[in-house]
């Protein structure tokens, strides 16, 4: 089914019904498990795209509209960490689900010329709103696999018994 507007929009509205089906029978406990000390847990997972939603994706959107040729800094999620480690993962999905309502009903009421405005990445270059547009679902749909990967080692795999031993699961 075509898009009309800007591109990404249908993906981007439906991340958060996409996560919030994933994580459906998650315990708080569930929620905050680590496989590794280095990895994430799906609440840092879901914290992450909180603050990234109205920190990076729609401050950049924001000057891609008001400026001409703003200058944008790449986003070092590793900076945030702290800001990651002790969110509720509740109060973090319902953040991170009402601000991407916003957002994309702001996107949708942008004409389709808007992704040709053009802002200068600092680490990328030159990039146009269409690009960030499919960047952000790029991002979107590496946490969604991240989240599922999470929730088959945590709520599946054992249960599978030996059937799952044939998963190699990367949580």
């Amino acid at each position: 089914m075509a898009e009309k507007g800007l591109p990404c929009l249908d993906m981007l509205e439906a991340t958060p019904e996409i996560l919030r089906g994933l994580m459906s029978d998650l315990s708080d406990a569930d929620a905050r498990w680590k496989p590794a000390p280095g990895r994430f847990s799906i609440a840092e997972v879901l914290a992450h795209l909180s603050h990234s939603e109205g920190h990076c994706y729609r401050m950049r959107v924001d000057r891609f509209m008001s400026e001409e040729r703003p200058e944008l800094e790449p986003d070092d999620a590793q900076f945030h960490l702290d800001l990651y480690r002790d969110a509720d993962p509740e109060d973090a999905f319902d953040h991170f689900e009402e601000q991407r309502e916003s957002n994309v009903e702001y996107l949708r009421g942008l004409p389709t010329a808007a992704g040709e405005r053009v802002a200068l990445h600092r680490a990328a270059g030159p990039i146009t709103l269409a690009q960030m547009l499919h960047e952000w679902a790029l991002h979107d749909l590496g946490h969604v696999r991240q989240v599922a990967e999470l929730v088959r080692a945590r709520k599946y795999l054992a249960g599978a018994g030996p059937l799952g031993r044939d998963y190699e699961l990367k949580p």
